[in-house]
């Protein structure tokens, strides 16, 4: 009798050998990017899908259905291109829609932006399994795209570029973490100032469930860095003030301003070409407040209208016949702002000073401060925190000072008067830093129909970065 020839596992062409090295080197490289040298026990599955084969990975394209070979062949594609999405995601790159006007007109509502992960060192994710390009709630069947567990401890990896004043900078929302379905805008936390917490959580027929959500779940927001850790911000009049320096003049920044006419209606063709969405042309009913109107030095007898307006749009505007008077809308319109029942006399046109925390550096705890590093210390830092008998308590021990434990940062939309950002929710944790937009790579104008102008032509592949 003969024996049949044996033939090893290990026998495979060159070009196997190959492919098995190079996607074990990217492996072993990304183990060295991430620092998690466990992830190293699954080299051996890399090696036994291109050599050794003992699991039957492509066990599909034996079988004699064409059919069902073909559901196979499009279940494996579908598969590997979600695993690669799901680390390109994470680790790279992220698309992201802008929803609102906060940073008009420097990016505009329907602008798609790539945004790199890599640029502000990436992330770590907090909960690893979950679908990739769904930030926290599948569309339709209304369900959790992630599990809440496991969860990892924050950690970045390295990256290209530290974030810089006047950065534009894509982050989770600070106040996110606790959040009422039905009513999402103003948050869980203004929410319970202006009706109370108890109704909140009881009316679900207006408010709806309340849900948490760890910091990489909580929706995303795209302003523009004003200060960083360790600076001293303030605002007088509008102006921004940076440790006592008058910010940089933005040609994009604008502000609502109140345009009184001769009774002369602005044609939609004006506002268009002045850059006024529709959603912005607001015409204000005076008949309301007159006594208002009338300390403006404004008529309420006439039209008045209400949007925003950039310096270069508010001068081609005082020229357009029948336009009398232009006025900046007062403060009074702001409503509330951060640190929310704090007793300052702070308003979105005038707050602060107020200092933004650095890492490591110490702050001395007094009645003054505690409104506003409160929820620094107890929510972002993980610290139980009391105030009693005018003694200061953390994690049960008296202590007159706080050291921080992360670099905070300090976000403000360039439609200054239209954007909810710090000045209303407050400080932005390092560890809710997504990313850097990079470039627009479409932009979708909601004004307009697809054939009259929809798309932006002349907004593909700007730079987004400033």
């Amino acid at each position: 009798m003969t024996s049949e020839p044996h033939t090893s596992r290990f026998h495979q062409p060159r070009r196997q050998w190959i492919k098995a090295a190079i996607w074990s080197l990217i492996y072993i490289l990304f183990i060295a990017w991430v620092g998690n040298f466990w992830w190293l026990l699954l080299l051996p599955i890399i090696f036994d899908a291109f050599i050794t084969k003992f699991i039957p990975w492509t066990w599909w394209k034996k079988t004699k259905n064409k059919t069902l070979r073909s559901i196979y062949s499009w279940i494996d594609a579908i598969v590997f291109a979600l695993v690669a999405v799901y680390f390109i995601n994470i680790y790279l790159f992220q698309n992201y829609q802008i929803p609102t006007s906060s940073l008009e007109k420097t990016l505009l509502v329907g602008d798609f932006l790539f945004v790199s992960k890599a640029s502000y060192w990436p992330r770590i994710p907090n909960t690893p399994l979950s679908f990739p390009l769904v930030q926290n709630t599948f569309p339709i069947i209304n369900t959790k795209s992630y599990l809440e567990k496991p969860q990892w401890e924050y950690k970045r990896l390295k990256g290209f570029d530290t974030i810089a004043h006047n950065d534009i900078v894509v982050f989770n929302f600070p106040t996110g973490d606790t959040v009422c379905l039905k009513q999402q805008n103003p948050d869980y936390y203004q929410l319970c100032y202006y009706y109370g917490r108890d109704v909140v959580r009881s009316r679900k027929d207006i408010f709806g469930e309340i849900v948490y959500r760890p910091v990489d779940r909580r929706e995303n927001y795209v302003k523009r860095c004003i200060g960083l850790p360790g600076d001293w911000l303030q605002i007088k009049n509008n102006q921004v003030f940076i440790n006592g320096k008058k910010q940089e003049a933005f040609p994009g920044v604008q502000f609502n301003y109140l345009v009184q006419t001769d009774g002369t209606r602005l044609s939609d063709e004006l506002l268009t070409k002045l850059g006024i969405s529709k959603d912005d042309r607001l015409i204000l009913n005076t008949s309301q407040n007159p006594q208002e109107i009338t300390t403006l030095g404004l008529d309420p007898s006439f039209p008045i209208y209400h949007f925003p307006l950039t310096v270069e749009m508010m001068q081609k505007l005082q020229h357009v016949t029948g336009v009398v008077k232009i006025v900046i809308e007062p403060e009074m319109y702001g409503g509330d702002v951060y640190p929310l029942g704090g007793g300052k006399k702070w308003t979105r046109d005038n707050y602060g000073p107020i200092y933004i925390p650095k890492k490591g550096a110490k702050l001395e705890l007094n009645a003054y401060n505690y409104p506003i590093y409160e929820r620094v210390i107890r929510t972002y830092e993980n610290n139980k925190l009391e105030y009693k008998n005018g003694i200061f308590y953390i994690n049960n021990q008296p202590t007159k000072t706080y050291r921080f434990k992360m670099d905070y940062y300090w976000m403000m939309g360039d439609n200054r008067h239209n954007s909810a950002d710090s000045r209303y929710w407050g400080f932005v944790p390092e560890d809710h830093i997504v990313g850097r937009p990079v470039v627009v790579w479409l932009s979708l104008d909601k004004d307009k129909s697809l054939f009259n102008g929809k798309i932006r032509w002349n907004r593909f592949f700007k730079d987004a970065r400033r």
